[in-house]
Formats: C-alpha cells, structure tokens, sequence
C-alpha cells in the first residue's frame, strides 16, 4: 500500500477543510480511549497509536470473542470510550443488542463487504462455556487473509486520525511500519500455505475460511474440540470423509490433547495448532503468533 500516507493525511486535510477542528488541547494530551472487541484489533490500534492511545479488550481471558456477551460494565467501557473498533462481517453478533454511540463505532472490515465468505448449512454444536452456537452466516476471521487485516488496520487508523488529526504523522508512520510487517507475514504466508495448494487438509473447526482462499488451500472443516475427544460416530464420519478428501494434516485453534492427536496419527493425519488469535495470547504478539503458525505448518510433511 504505498499511497496508505498520503491518502491519510489528505482525508485529514479534506475534514480540516470541511470546518472539522483539531480535538481540544486537553483531550490532544490524553490517551485516545479504544475499545476493541478482539485482540486482532488491540494489535493493531496498539501498534499504530503507541503511547498516544489506550487500548481495552474486555473479553475475558480464555473466552472466545466472538461467542461473548458484553455485560454491562463492558458496555459501559464502550460507551465511554472515544472509539469503538469492530471487527464487522458479523463477528459481533452482540452488537443489536446493544446501546452504542455510531459516531464512536468503526467497522473494520466494511471496506471489503463485498469479499465476504458467506456459510451455508452451517452445524449447531455446544462447548465450552459459551454454550450453543453456530459458525453460520458469515465468516468472520477476517484477518486470517493477512492482507485483508492490512485493510482493517488501515480502516482503524483512519478513524483514529479522525478522533486526533494532531497526531497524523505519528499515526502514519506507526501503520506503515505495521503495513510492512503484515506484508511480510503474507508473503510468508503464500510461500509456506501456497506451496501445498495440491494437498487436501482438515480443519477441527470452520474458522479459516479466508486463510483457505487467500491462499490457496483445498480445506473441508469439522466441528472438534481440542480437549474433548470425539464420540465413535464422529470418528467414523471422519473416516468416510477422509476416504474422499484424503487430508494429511488437521488444522486446530489450539493443541489437542495427546489422546487425540495420537488417534488421529493412527489415521495418517498429523495435528497442527493454527491459532487464530482472536483473543490475546498468553505470551508473544499476534505478528509472533501467526509466523509461529505458519512455522508449525511448514514443518509438517
């Protein structure tokens, strides 16, 4: 994106030129507050507003973002807040039920509605504390096709420098560093997932829709979770779909347990963590989490 700049600083411009002032002395000198509803999104307002900004993730640790519920001292946060970044492609499926100022709301990912991965006989399951839900609809990890988490990030900039035009240039410089760095992870990306777009692959969950169509991948999902091992029936589901999608390897959010992953070798399928890092992670950042994935994946043969 080499024109990401420019085009800030002139949509900047074009507000000041349209009578929209500079936030106030006292509001410039504080944090600018985000809430954010993954940690995708913490990621990157981190990354791009530095010191300069205050960024809350209220889900809790462990949850998973997009099967939350905000409660209200969550909602309160937001509605606090001096921005309020949403992921969009319906990862916030709370969001209808909730009171939230518009002016303060940015959907991320809107610029690219049109490129959405809709999911069609989509299978109702419960685990975990989330309870029953549904991956149906539209799929929502976004940010799992590395340059589409560019555009959101860019998205969020936008918004930001709209809330603090003051500090444009900090924004800028601060995002192209970031654009540089989700540039590089997809070009990993295409080089490591690009070269087995051949090979049939397995995904314990239907969550890398966008993964799969970036680059490449010729991927059927199921619906397992890492630490509850499968009941007979679903083993043997597995095995008639193995018989025509011939899939080497299985894609996890997280580690599965030992006793699955060695039922699964028995089959000839090697378990891998692909973590989507809706959530923030015990340790490291999300650029550090995604090219450890892309690492584990290219060990597997």
């Amino acid at each position: 994106m080499p024109s990401v700049i420019v085009r800030l600083a002139l949509s900047v411009f074009l507000l000041t030129a349209r009578g929209v002032q500079p936030a106030r002395a006292d509001l410039g000198t504080a944090p600018l507050r985000i809430v954010v509803s993954n940690y995708p999104l913490a990621y990157f307002a981190e990354r791009i507003g530095g010191s300069r900004v205050q960024v809350t993730l209220p889900v809790p640790a462990g949850a998973d973002p997009a099967f939350w519920k905000p409660d209200a001292k969550a909602v309160g946060l937001m509605q606090k807040a001096d921005l309020i970044a949403l992921n969009g492609a319906g990862f916030e499926k709370w969001l209808v039920h909730v009171s939230l100022p518009k002016l303060k709301q940015v959907d991320t990912a809107e610029g690219f509605h049109d490129r959405y991965i809709h999911i069609d006989n989509a299978v109702t399951h419960s685990h975990g504390p989330g309870g029953t839900h549904s991956h149906g609809g539209t799929a929502f990890t976004t940010w799992l096709d590395f340059e589409q988490a560019a555009r959101q990030a860019e998205t969020l900039a936008q918004a930001m420098m709209r809330k603090r035009p003051e500090f444009t240039a900090s924004f800028s410089e601060n995002l192209a560093a970031l654009n540089a760095d989700l540039k590089a992870l997809d070009s990993d990306a295409r080089r490591i997932l690009g070269g087995r777009t051949d090979e049939p692959l397995l995904a314990s969950h239907p969550v890398y829709q966008y993964l799969a169509r970036r680059y490449g991948l010729k991927l059927e999902s199921i619906h397992w979770e890492p630490d509850e091992m499968p009941a007979a029936a679903e083993w043997e589901a597995l095995a008639k779909l193995l018989a025509g999608h011939p899939a080497k390897t299985m894609l996890w959010e997280a580690e599965p347990s030992a006793a699955i992953a060695a039922r699964l070798k028995t089959l000839g399928v090697a378990a891998v963590a692909f973590e989507p890092a809706a959530n923030r992670p015990e340790s490291g950042d999300f650029l550090g989490v995604m090219k450890q994935n892309l690492e584990r994946f290219g060990r597997i043969r």
